[in-house]
């Protein structure tokens, strides 16, 4: 065999061992990349869970929250769930911290003016906010339909109010004058005096904020 035909055949072997190597590294490579690809889609879910994470917190910041709603009953009628199903005046019934104001609002005849009002706020005074109250004038209130039902009124909103509309709102009331709230996160407070204890309660037709103090229109 001449020296030439020695060469080419060499560079044949040569050729055909390299092949193979070249064969697998370009499956190989491709591998890889199917493999980069598929990393990149399963990491897009996980992007997709981060990005929803925010509304999650947002929804849980949109339920109840305060101190006082630690007292609210977790099952039953008086429970955030059972009082989601019933009109304001019947939520507001089945809650013992409230009877003093249900008992205000049966005095007043506005138990089927607020059940059977829509998308209200209500602006609930606890009966400790009704204690502050020297009783011989609570007395004379609950004992005078209209005055009492001035009061009353001047607590309820004629909307449903976010807890970011009371960061600083001025808001009128079915009373026709207006209060005004303040504050952020947890802590509110209307007309500058009356805290918000438990805030963001839903009822079937209206949003609730517990209340420290009884709200007095001007």
């Amino acid at each position: 065999m001449t020296t030439s035909r020695i060469r080419r055949a060499a560079v044949a072997v040569a050729a055909a061992a390299v092949l193979p190597f070249a064969l697998t590294a370009c499956s190989d490579s491709g591998k890889n990349e199917a493999a980069g690809s598929g990393a990149q889609a399963s990491s897009a879910p996980a992007q997709g869970n981060t990005s929803s994470a925010p509304a999650d917190s947002d929804m849980t910041s949109d339920g109840p929250f305060g101190p006082a709603c630690a007292g609210v009953p977790k099952e039953g009628a008086g429970s955030f769930d059972g009082m989601a199903k019933d009109p304001v005046a019947t939520a507001a019934s089945n809650n013992p911290a409230l009877s003093t104001l249900v008992t205000a609002v049966k005095k007043a005849g506005l138990v089927d003016t607020l059940n059977n009002a829509q998308n209200i706020t209500v602006f609930a005074p606890t009966n400790e906010a009704f204690a502050k109250i020297p009783k011989a004038d609570l007395d004379k209130v609950l004992a005078d339909k209209a005055t009492l039902t001035k009061i009353l009124t001047y607590h309820v909103v004629g909307q449903k109010l976010t807890p970011k509309q009371l960061e600083n709102g001025t808001f009128e009331t079915l009373e026709k004058s207006t209060l005004t709230t303040k504050g952020s996160g947890e802590e509110y407070t209307v007309n500058d005096s009356s805290k918000v204890v438990c805030g963001n309660v839903p009822t079937a037709n209206a949003t609730v904020y517990i209340v420290d103090t009884v709200l007095m229109p001007k």
